[in-house]
């Protein structure tokens, strides 16, 4: 069996998580809005709590479509609060649609959503060259960079530990340690 990192753990949801979808590059802007949608209702919760939770957030919220997202009404949304197959944090919930109205404006603003957050890395994966779990940091100049642009533009939920969250996850940044046989897999693809 091939070395993971550390916290894939054992459960089988967080082992498929790590394998096929943690640190790979993503530039399609929907999934995008998935990934960052997803980190901010983390905030204060384990990766593993949203990971469970992510169908139905798809089914909720439209496969993540950021129209539809923005569209949605306060009496759609205070459904949503009654879903126990989400976060139900009702900051959290509305935070999807005003993020998909800010997401929309950088869009329109950059041409892609893609454009514009890969802009905080000049367009290239960062190596983090991690050997272990004590080299990981929780924010790094970019994400701090990232947070204070996203927040100015009105996103919520955004802070400096999501950004980077969110850094790694859609592969802006390669942060599996080195021992880590996904590192070298990433590292090929960028």
């Amino acid at each position: 069996m091939s070395e993971r990192c550390w916290w894939s753990g054992k459960d089988t949801d967080y082992i498929a998580y790590h394998d096929e979808e943690w640190g790979v590059p993503i530039r399609d802007d929907q999934l995008l809005f998935e990934f960052i949608c997803l980190e901010g209702q983390q905030a204060g919760l384990s990766w593993i709590t949203v990971l469970k939770k992510r169908e139905q957030y798809r089914k909720s919220f439209k496969n993540f479509d950021v129209s539809k997202c923005a569209n949605l009404t306060d009496r759609t949304i205070e459904k949503l609060l009654l879903n126990t197959g989400l976060i139900r944090n009702r900051l959290k919930l509305y935070s999807i649609r005003t993020n998909a109205k800010a997401f929309q404006a950088v869009q329109k603003e950059f041409g892609s959503f893609e454009k514009y957050i890969w802009s905080f890395v000049d367009g290239k994966v960062l190596d983090g060259k991690r050997k272990n779990s004590k080299q990981v940091p929780s924010t790094t100049r970019e994400s701090d960079a990232m947070s204070k642009d996203l927040k100015k533009r009105g996103f919520k939920f955004i802070g400096s530990t999501i950004c980077y969250a969110f850094m790694q996850a859609a592969g802006l940044v390669n942060d599996h340690t080195s021992n880590c046989f996904r590192y070298k897999q990433i590292k090929k693809i960028t």
